[in-house]
Formats: C-alpha cells, sequence, structure tokens
C-alpha cells in the first residue's frame, strides 16, 4: 500500500528545527559556563596502551610469501613447477648416473661393425643416429647446452633491457635518443640479422650468445620504458622528486617493485625464446657446429631421416624435449606473473 507522505512533512521539518535548536542551546550553555563549575568528576582519562596501539597498527603482510602462498594454492603450477625441476635436475645430473654412454662416441658391434639407426632397445634408449652415436645421450646433452644458451641470453636481456629501459623511460632528455636507436634495430627484422651475423662471424657458442644478446634486448627495453612512463608521474613519485629523492632511487625503490610480475613473465618467456631461436638457426644450417650436441642440431640431424618410417624417433625424441621444456616455461612463467600480481593477494 502506497502511503502519501506529504500531509507529514512539515511534522518532520518542525521536528528537526526543534532538535537544532535544542543542540545550539547546549552549546551556548557550554560556552557561558564558567569553567570552575565544571567538577572533575564529568571527566575520567582514556587509557592507552603502547602495547595495544603498536598490534593494531601492525601489518604482517609480506609480499614475496603472499606471493608464494597464492602460487602454490593453485594445483597445476605446482604440477609444473615440480616437473620442470626435475626436468632442469636430471639433465645436470644424468652424466653421473650409472650406465650412461658417451654423447660423442661411435659405438661399433662385436665385429666392428658401426651401430647406425639402431632402434631404441635396451641398450640404446633412444637408438642411435646415422654414424652410431647414442641419442639418449646426445639429447641430454644437447639440452644442457640449450639451457646454458637459453639463460645466459635470458639474463643479458633482462638485465639490458631494465637498465636501458628504465633510462629511456624515465630520463626525459635521452628520450629521442633512445628512440631513434629503437627505430634503427627494430625496422631490420630479427631473424635476417641473426641469421648475418651466424653468416659473418665464426659458428660458437659464445658466437651464438653474442647474436642474441644483440637483438633480444630491444623488445624488453621497449617494454620496461612503456611501463615506467605509466608510473613515472604518479603522485608517490612526484612526491619524492619533491623531496629530493635522486632519480636512482625512485626508480629502483618505487618503481620498479611495481614491474616485478611483468619481468618475472618476462624472463620465463625468454629461456624458452632463445632455445627455440638457437633451434631454427640450426634448423637453417647457420647453428652451432655438428660437434656440439644441441637440441638444434638432434632436430637437424632428425629432419634429414623424418620421411624414413623406422627412422623417425630421431626427430621425435628432440622435438618432445623441446616442446616439453618450452611450454613448461611459458605456463609457469604466467602462472607466477598472476602470482606476483599484488592485486591478486589478500
Amino acid at each position: 500500500m502506497k502511503i502519501d507522505r506529504q500531509p507529514y512533512r512539515p511534522f518532520f521539518r518542525r521536528f528537526k528545527d526543534y532538535k537544532l535548536d535544542k543542540m545550539q542551546q547546549a552549546f551556548r550553555d557550554a560556552e557561558q559556563a564558567d569553567p570552575a563549575e565544571i567538577s572533575d568528576d564529568l571527566f575520567e582519562f582514556a587509557g592507552h596502551d603502547i602495547m595495544d596501539a603498536e598490534r593494531i597498527g601492525y601489518s604482517n603482510y609480506s609480499y614475496w610469501r603472499s606471493t608464494f602462498q597464492v602460487f602454490f594454492k593453485k594445483k597445476v603450477s605446482v604440477f609444473l613447477l615440480a616437473f620442470l625441476v626435475a626436468l632442469l635436475a636430471f639433465t645436470f645430473i644424468q652424466p653421473l648416473l650409472p650406465n650412461q654412454k658417451d654423447p660423442y662416441r661411435v659405438y661399433n658391434d662385436e665385429a666392428g661393425k658401426t651401430l647406425m639407426n639402431v632402434q631404441p632397445n635396451e641398450e640404446f634408449w633412444f637408438g642411435t643416429n646415422n654414424i652410431g652415436q647414442d641419442i639418449w645421450s646426445r639429447i641430454w646433452s644437447g639440452t644442457r647446452t640449450s639451457l646454458f644458451i637459453g639463460l645466459c641470453v635470458a639474463m643479458s636481456n633482462n638485465i639490458i633491457g631494465i637498465v636501458l629501459g628504465s633510462i629511456w623511460g624515465y630520463a626525459r632528455k635521452w628520450d629521442k635518443l633512445f628512440t631513434e636507436v629503437y627505430n634503427l634495430f627494430d625496422n631490420i627484422p630479427y631473424t635476417v640479422l641473426r641469421m648475418l651475423l651466424m653468416y659473418i662471424m665464426r659458428p660458437s657458442l659464445k658466437t651464438m650468445i653474442i647474436v642474441m644478446v644483440l637483438t633480444g634486448w630491444i623488445g624488453m627495453s621497449k617494454y620496461i620504458r612503456n611501463l615506467i612512463l605509466i608510473y613515472r608521474d604518479r603522485e608517490f613519485n612526484l612526491a619524492s622528486r619533491c623531496l629530493g629523492t635522486p632519480s636512482r632511487r625512485i626508480i629502483i625503490k618505487n618503481i620498479l617493485p611495481q614491474l616485478i610480475s611483468v619481468i618475472m613473465l618476462q624472463t620465463a618467456l625468454a629461456i624458452p625464446e632463445a632455445i627455440g631461436a638457437e633451434v631454427f638457426l640450426t634448423y637453417i644450417g647457420l647453428g652451432l657446429p655438428v660437434s656440439i650436441p644441441s637440441l638444434g642440431n638432434l632436430i637437424n640431424e632428425g629432419r634429414r631421416v623424418m620421411l624414413v618410417a623406422s627412422q623417425r624417433y630421431q626427430l621425435l625424441y628432440p622435438v618432445l624435449v623441446v616442446s616439453a621444456i618450452t611450454i613448461s616455461f611459458y605456463a609457469l612463467g604466467n602462472a607466477f606473473a598472476d602470482a606476483s600480481d599484488p592485486r591478486n593477494h589478500r
């Protein structure tokens, strides 16, 4: 039932005016009262406990503890971490295990005949290649080589990219110079540049790392620069500059902690990207020498016999290892980036 409030409005208006008059009268009486007539019994001191004050103002929030709590709550993240740790650990301890074969040795039978293209069996778990080398041991030796390349390239790209990207995004006077340098490198296709450098320089493990680092920092620096532009003129940074805080401290203490999730994600993605680049360059014949086992060399060797049905295992096993490493790093990087985002913390 709808009630008409119009007749009651004058009553509520008079009631509000009455309360307002009473309050004003009370304030006037308090101002005109003699302080000597006010008894101390009307007042009592409020208690103050220092320990209670510290207990109320204290927060036990820890960024990294909250990050790991969010990360380990997801079973998929835990599984990916356990799988990747087990895979990397086995890669490096594999030569120390018993009954492991030499990845460089050519194996012969009792009659002296080279064991070429032997199918996987109890002795050669992944078979042998076309010159009689054990594919099992060569895969793990090549995985160590590719992981070493990936880790070196990822760390170098991140360090160079974060430093140059921070200067590029924060120092306005360097913006034009860095932009021109970026445009110069960015307009050259990375793949073509890497192919030219690998063709000009002597192919080796050191050359591979240098070639990837020369082009890998560009994307990271651009990404960091764009993110720093977002946080550069925030209120807390303006206040820090007004207080005379050095630019280096503002970047390290105020801005970069906001980008931890992004940096961790880019680091996790840089490793499989470097491994994929090494595989591609070796696949087209411009990578590491054949004498150095790597996943790229193994895939290139398997590509030559992929049309022979009985020898396709030489391509299958290296591809499976590369896929497992790259997918694990990618998924784990995304999971850790989500966990390190403070907005996902409680």
